[in-house]
């Protein structure tokens, strides 16, 4: 499959004449059927560049709606079954486009809230100013394997987790396309909204996706990271722009380990019996559940009994705390005195192993 260029044509069309499965994730920034009536001023009477081209403009909610299934659906074909998407818009569409991608089998797993730390103001004063608009992250199957790069994100955001409300500022300035001394497009997206996107959700080497490319934001910041992406576009206009953009960018560092994602380790699969077999713990000993009064006895097949019931050190740690809980972090052995995680262990017996 060809990637890193602009295919001008119909996201529809493209999508479908795409290889089967061949994509890992899609960025898609859709019309959003404004509904505009009549002109906008600001208080010192200039007039307020709206969106009003063509691409943005259907003749009723069922036209919208049925070109949203089409384009919804082309993404299923070429993306991945472990694939997700991001959809963003404004509630003009957002809930017409959540509730098809829904039933056309997505899995939302995130609604995410872009927090424009500077939006244009409310100039007529009639309701409140829009600030924000919403993302939908979804997988293409449920329960399938994807990427989400969360110990990244923590490390990033002062190892705090990244929260789904995200307060970026909106395009302007220097990043702003402009021909002729005119915005080039009318919608385009800032740098730092697919920056957090791309950096969430793949990895180096990914190939994202974008049905409507627009001036070439998404390319431009996949780029950057090293990511390989394809960009759908109608527009001529557009994409001249785009390629001139994303021709003009280079990768600050030719390092990999700079863009590859600073993702906690997995940690080995050892099962708990084998710190048993291997003297680390003792059957008949005590483990104790964190800094509770609850202690359980190792018995000698590598589980744990506690008040006469048997199970493994996942299953009584669930038992007594009434939630889902990781055994190896929630049990913990008499050290000298000091009560240690009997992680600690496994990380030992691990060690042992690979020397």
């Amino acid at each position: 499959m060809i990637v890193d260029q602009v295919i001008q044509g119909d996201c529809v069309e493209v999508m479908n004449n795409l290889p089967e499965k061949s994509v890992d994730v899609i960025f898609a920034d859709p019309p959003y059927n404004l509904q505009l009536q009549g002109e906008l001023y600001r208080p010192n009477r200039t007039k307020v560049d709206p969106v009003d081209d063509a691409w943005d403009q259907f003749e009723s909610f069922a036209t919208y709606d049925d070109f949203t299934r089409r384009w919804l659906s082309a993404c299923r074909h070429v993306l991945k079954d472990t694939g997700t998407l991001w959809v963003i818009g404004s509630y003009h569409n957002i809930y017409r486009v959540g509730a098809i991608l829904m039933d056309l089998g997505y899995w939302v797993l995130n609604e995410v809230v872009w927090h424009k730390s500077n939006p244009t103001p409310q100039f007529k004063g009639a309701r409140f100013t829009n600030a924000h608009e919403t993302l939908i992250w979804a997988q293409k199957i449920q329960g399938s394997r994807y990427t989400f790069n969360y110990h990244a994100l923590k490390t990033g955001n002062d190892d705090l987790q990244m929260r789904s409300v995200w307060e970026l500022p909106i395009c302007s300035g220097k990043e702003r396309r402009v021909v002729d001394g005119e915005k080039a497009h009318t919608t385009q997206k800032p740098e730092a909204l697919l920056h957090r996107v791309i950096a969430s959700s793949t990895k180096e080497g990914d190939v994202i996706l974008d049905p409507f490319f627009g001036t070439g934001t998404t390319g431009a910041v996949a780029k950057k990271l090293r990511r390989h992406w394809i960009g759908i576009e109608r527009e001529s206009r557009y994409i001249q722009v785009a390629r001139q953009r994303i021709e003009m960018i280079e990768p600050a560092s030719a390092d990999p380990a700079i863009y590859a994602p600073s993702n906690k380790p997995k940690q080995p699969r050892v099962p708990f019996m084998h710190l048993v077999e291997c003297d680390l713990l003792q059957p008949g000993q005590h483990l104790r559940l964190g800094t509770t009064n609850h202690f359980a006895v190792i018995a000698a097949d590598g589980g744990l009994i506690y008040n006469g019931q048997r199970g493994s050190i996942h299953k009584i740690a669930t038992l007594l705390y009434g939630a889902p809980s990781n055994g190896w972090t929630s049990w913990h052995y008499d050290e000298g005195g000091t009560w240690q995680m009997i992680d600690v262990l496994r990380q030992q017996f691990y060690s042992n192993k690979q020397e």
